[in-house]
C-alpha cells in the first residue's frame, strides 16, 4: 500500500503541475454551468409553468436551479474523470510508463495508483463545482436541506468512482494524443444526452427509454435530481399544488425513473451504481492482468532500445 500511496501522490502532483490539463478540467464544469443557465434555463422554466396553479418566482427558480445543478454534476463527474485520467495515456506517449515498468513495481500497483489519483483529482474539481452550484442556488432560490446537501456529495463521490473506473477501462487501450482527443470529444458530446442530463429521458421514445434504463449513468442523474429537487417539490405540495401534478412534473424531469414501467427506488439506484463501480474496477484489474505479458514484451524492447543507445 505504501507504493500505491507514493504513485498516487506522484500522479496527483503531475496532474496539478500540468496547468493546461488542470485548468481545462476545472473550467469545463464552470463553462457548462454558464451555458446551462443561459440556454436551458428558459426551457426548464417553461416546464414548471402550471396553468391555474401559479408558483412563486423563488420556487420556480429553485426547481429550475435544482435541475440545472443536477445536470451539471451528472455530466462533470464523468467527463472530468476522463480528463484527469488522461495522465495514464500521456505516460505511455512520453515513455514514463515504460520507465516505471522497468522497476519492481507490480502492474496492479501502478493501475491502482492511476485510479486513486484520477479519482482524487476529479473529486476535488467536482466538489468545487458543487460549491459553485450552491452559490448559484443561494442567489436564485435555495431549497436544499442539510441532508440533501450531504446526499448530493455522496452522489458526487459515487459518480466520480464510476467515471474514474469507466475511464480507466477505456483509457487503458489508448496510446496517442490523437486518441485522447477523440475519446474526450466523444464523451463530452454524447454522455450528457445518454444519461439524461441535457434532455430528460422522459422526452425520448419509449424504446429508447428502455434501452437507456440499462445504463448506470441514468440512475446517477436521477439520484442527483432527487436530492437537488426534492425539497422544492415538497414545497409545491405545501403550497397546495395537487399531488397528481407534482408527480407528473417529477416524471417529466426524471425525478422518477422507470425500468420497463417499473419505478426504480432510490436504494436500488444506489445499488446499481455501486455494483457497476465494483464491476468496472474488477474489469480494470483483469485487463491489467491479461495484458501484463504484452507489457513485459514492451519492457524488453524498451530495455534493448536503451541499451543500444547507450
Amino acid at each position: 500500500m505504501k507504493t500505491v500511496w507514493i504513485l498516487t501522490k506522484r500522479n496527483i502532483k503531475l496532474f496539478f503541475k500540468d496547468k493546461g490539463m488542470f485548468f481545462t478540467s476545472l473550467i469545463t464544469p464552470l463553462i457548462l454551468l454558464v451555458l446551462y443557465v443561459t440556454f436551458l434555463g428558459n426551457v426548464y422554466r417553461d416546464a414548471f409553468t402550471i396553468e391555474g396553479y401559479p408558483l412563486s418566482e423563488k420556487l420556480i427558480n429553485g426547481l429550475v436551479g435544482g435541475q440545472l445543478f443536477s445536470s451539471l454534476l451528472a455530466v462533470s463527474c464523468v467527463t472530468v474523470a476522463f480528463c484527469s485520467n488522461f495522465l495514464m495515456v500521456q505516460d505511455k506517449v512520453s515513455g514514463s510508463r515504460d520507465d516505471l515498468t522497468i522497476t519492481p513495481v507490480k502492474h496492479s500497483t501502478m493501475a491502482l495508483g492511476y485510479y486513486f489519483a484520477s479519482a482524487a483529482c476529479t473529486l476535488i474539481i467536482c466538489l468545487i463545482t458543487v460549491a459553485a452550484g450552491c452559490l448559484y442556488l443561494s442567489q436564485i432560490g435555495w431549497y436544499l436541506s442539510f441532508v440533501d446537501l450531504l446526499l448530493i456529495i455522496a452522489d458526487v463521490f459515487l459518480l466520480v468512482m464510476f467515471g474514474t473506473a469507466l475511464s480507466s477501462v477505456i483509457n487503458y487501450f489508448l496510446h496517442s494524443q490523437g486518441q485522447i482527443s477523440a475519446v474526450g470529444t466523444i464523451v463530452s458530446s454524447c454522455y450528457g444526452f445518454i444519461c439524461g442530463a441535457y434532455m430528460p429521458i422522459s422526452t425520448f421514445s419509449k424504446g429508447l427509454q428502455n434501452v437507456l434504463g440499462f445504463l448506470p449513468g441514468t440512475y446517477g442523474t436521477a439520484l442527483l435530481r432527487q436530492h437537488a429537487m426534492r425539497s422544492a417539490f415538497d414545497q409545491m405540495e405545501v403550497d397546495g399544488i395537487p399531488l397528481e401534478i407534482v408527480d407528473a412534473l417529477k416524471d417529466a424531469v426524471d425525478f422518477n425513473v422507470r425500468f420497463f414501467d417499473t419505478k426504480v427506488s432510490e436504494g436500488i439506484m444506489f445499488l446499481i451504481l455501486g455494483a457497476t463501480v465494483l464491476f468496472l474496477i474488477g474489469l480494470y484489474i483483469l485487463i491489467n492482468y491479461i495484458f501484463r505479458k504484452k507489457n513485459r514484451n514492451t519492457i524488453a524492447k524498451h530495455i534493448t532500445k536503451c541499451y543500444n543507445k547507450w
